[in-house]
């Protein structure tokens, strides 16, 4: 960055790049101390921008799901391509090329992660349903459903130095999957990465005009803005987490607010981990990767250790000797392990927590007042050696429970038996992430169950796993993200629970039929229509509520016989009438549950080739009623949800199986699944 002009950051607000009113605050590369970026949003309009911002919701809101999905992984895959730009940009915030990976791919997968999910999970349509019905009425009348719709406002993330690309993303996609829009605020620090990503994003195109704003620089009055419809999430410090938290707007309107925060989360090594065993030194390396990748400068970063008092010494030479191999040095030279710290200023607030801890802790390897490189200056980069302290009698000590020293810190503490060691991690209040090196069944349920509730995420760690687990400090897209107490009390990610973060839960009441028309999901007592067999309708013809009433069909003693030897199902109920009798359940000998599935299949299908591609599965099975040689059984098969698949010729439909036998009584109740085309040119009478 030496060679080049600063890059004067504006902020994309209202459908056009804006300049702040000053000069800006210049934002220096953390490893050389070059000026990279200036920085300032002063006299920008931020009401203006949540303005546009919900009036650009109604685009996304007038997309599917998928459609929104879809368009994800269009974005997903245009930044991909772009991402050596990321990378030559990200070094510049300390990270090495392995650091920008987590953030950069880490960051765009994640997008494409949801988008995929997103195909597979939710519904082709802009509404969710959430739950079974709940019928209200004796007579089937009144009924209820829980349904999820989009937010009419913007979402608000405020985020933080360490990710200025995953973090952004990690919000963004689920909230666009949702059909909201989105105002994104990095931290200033690192802004210029964030700034370049949301440039090319909006390049492309590919998002409505106003889906995605962004501020660099000061959120000046936008928080006096929020209302109820609207969104803030924040990662960053709980003492500014709980200003935001409190602001008076907030406050009044009831507004969404979701906070991550500090976390001094924990590793422990099991009592059966020592020396040797492949979980002790599975611990060694977690330890030092997470107190050195990104500088140690992550919110899932290992703070404290717990380790058997007798393996003390052990473990400090071990940690001492792996930490040796991880010089820091300018982040793009190939034999640097660790880069810098994002700033001279966050280098002196890490050994500013280092003196806080030494009330309880020693220093027992490396000095933050020396510091050694491969390569860089260390006056003027950001850098700082990795630093281990040990407390030797942590339940007596307060700042290693207290103080977090975000940077390429840890404390090692020891403990006298596994209850302390859970005792112990709770002392931190609630964090987002421990882990457990163990390969012994009865830690691993003690410690997860032990720590559970005081963390939002626990990593076992063993032999088995060793190389294919994530590791203590990845957070993953398909499963939560955040912690109680302390770490903030939100959540994140979490597959398609992050999307409904960014969406109303309604109760709605009312007829079957106009409950239907609300969710566009056939229920009891809906309309039907009965005319060509459904199996013979493409999507462009099938309707829900399309029903086929079927004729019926004698189950026999013969049928149960010939089924129990060719499938070897020889269950005693099906095969011995005294047995059977015995059973409370049953009056005699009864039919398979399966016998009475392959009967039903054999009544509604229609076997003529047609626009039914395939079955591909059955949810919800339950058998309700015993079927003994002389029943009867029927099926109303009703079209119950239809999902075209976009960019396909096909799409899913769900169908409501109800099987009865000759009294009306149902006898099994499911869902059948099956892919349709959308259009069949070869299309025949009904049979």
């Amino acid at each position: 960055m030496t060679d080049q002009t600063p890059i004067r950051l504006k902020s994309y607000l209202s459908g056009e790049w804006q300049a702040g009113s000053s000069d800006g605050k210049e934002l220096r590369d953390a490893a050389t101390g070059e000026v990279v970026a200036l920085i300032d949003a002063a006299g920008l309009d931020m009401g203006e921008a949540l303005d546009h911002g919900r009036q650009a919701g109604a685009k996304l809101r007038a997309m599917s799901f998928h459609e929104r999905a879809l368009m994800l992984k269009a974005l997903g895959q245009e930044l991909m391509a772009q991402k050596d730009d990321f990378h030559a940009l990200s070094l510049a915030t300390g990270a090495t090329p392995k650091d920008g990976w987590v953030d950069i791919e880490g960051g765009i997968g994640t997008m494409l992660g949801y988008a995929s999910k997103a195909r597979r999970e939710l519904p082709n349509t802009r509404v969710l349903t959430e739950g079974d019905v709940e019928p209200l009425a004796r007579d089937g009348s009144f009924s209820a459903q829980h349904i999820l719709t989009p937010l009419q406002g913007v979402a608000v993330h405020i985020n933080a130095y360490n990710f200025p690309c995953w973090g952004m993303l990690e919000k963004l996609a689920p909230t666009l999957i949702a059909g909201m829009s989105a105002i994104v605020k990095p931290a200033s620090q690192t802004a210029y990465l964030t700034e370049l990503m949301v440039r090319r994003i909006i390049a492309t195109g590919l998002l409505p005009e106003g889906a995605l704003q962004l501020i660099c620089g000061s959120v000046g009055d936008l928080l006096d803005h929020m209302t109820g419809q609207d969104v803030v999430t924040f990662t960053g410090s709980a003492s500014t987490g709980q200003k935001l938290r409190t602001h008076p707007a907030i406050i009044a309107n009831a507004t969404r607010f979701t906070m991550e925060a500090d976390s001094l989360n924990a590793s422990i090594l099991g009592p059966d981990a020592t020396p040797g065993t492949p979980e002790f030194d599975l611990f060694i390396r977690e330890v030092a990767a997470e107190m050195t990748v990104k500088a140690g400068q992550k919110c899932t970063a290992i703070r404290r250790a717990f380790i058997p008092r007798a393996q003390v010494l052990a473990v400090r030479d071990a940690l001492a000797e792996r930490l040796a191999k991880l010089p820091a040095g300018l982040p793009g030279d190939a034999g640097t392990r660790m880069g810098a710290l994002s700033s001279l200023d966050q280098r002196e607030e890490v050994r500013a927590r280092i003196r806080d801890l030494q009330a309880d802790a020693e220093i027992v390897i490396g000095d933050p007042a020396q510091v050694t490189t491969l390569t860089g200056d260390p006056d003027r980069g950001a850098f700082l050696n990795p630093v281990v302290l040990y407390c030797d009698r942590p339940g007596a000590a307060q700042a290693v429970h207290d103080v977090e020293a975000f940077g390429p810190v840890a404390t090692l503490m020891p403990y006298d038996d596994l209850d302390q060691a859970v005792a112990l991690t709770h002392r931190g209040k609630g964090s987002l992430v421990a882990s457990v090196f163990t390969d012994d069944p009865r830690v691993a349920e003690a410690a997860v169950l032990g720590i559970a509730p005081f963390h939002g995420r626990v990593l076992i760690g063993n032999r088995a796993s060793a190389k294919t687990s994530t590791g203590h400090g990845s957070p993953l897209y398909m499963l939560t993200h955040g912690g109680p107490g302390r770490a903030g009390g939100g959540e994140e990610l979490g597959g398609i629970r992050g999307v409904k973060h960014f969406m109303q839960r309604t109760a709605v009441q009312g007829t079957p039929r106009l409950l239907s028309a609300v969710t566009g999901r056939w229920t009891e007592g809906a309309d039907t229509r009965a005319d060509t067999h459904p199996f013979r309708k493409s999507l462009a013809d099938l309707r829900i509520g399309d029903q086929l009433v079927t004729g019926t069909r004698q189950v026999t003693l013969d049928d149960i016989e010939h089924f129990a030897n060719f499938t070897g199902d020889t269950f005693y109920a099906h095969m011995d009438e005294d047995a059977a009798r015995a059973n409370p359940f049953f009056e005699g000998r009864v039919a398979h549950g399966y016998l009475i599935v392959s009967f039903a299949a054999g009544l509604f299908v229609q076997p003529d080739p047609g626009p039914v591609l395939a079955n591909y599965g059955v949810d919800n099975l339950r058998f309700l009623t015993p079927v003994n040689p002389g029943d009867t059984l029927g099926v109303r098969l009703t079209c119950k949800e239809i999902n075209p698949r976009e960019g396909a010729d096909y799409g899913e439909v769900r169908w409501d199986c109800q099987v009865t036998n000759q009294k009306e009584e149902v006898v099994a109740q499911y869902d059948v699944l099956t892919m349709v085309a959308k259009t069949w040119p070869q299309a025949q009478p009904a049979a």
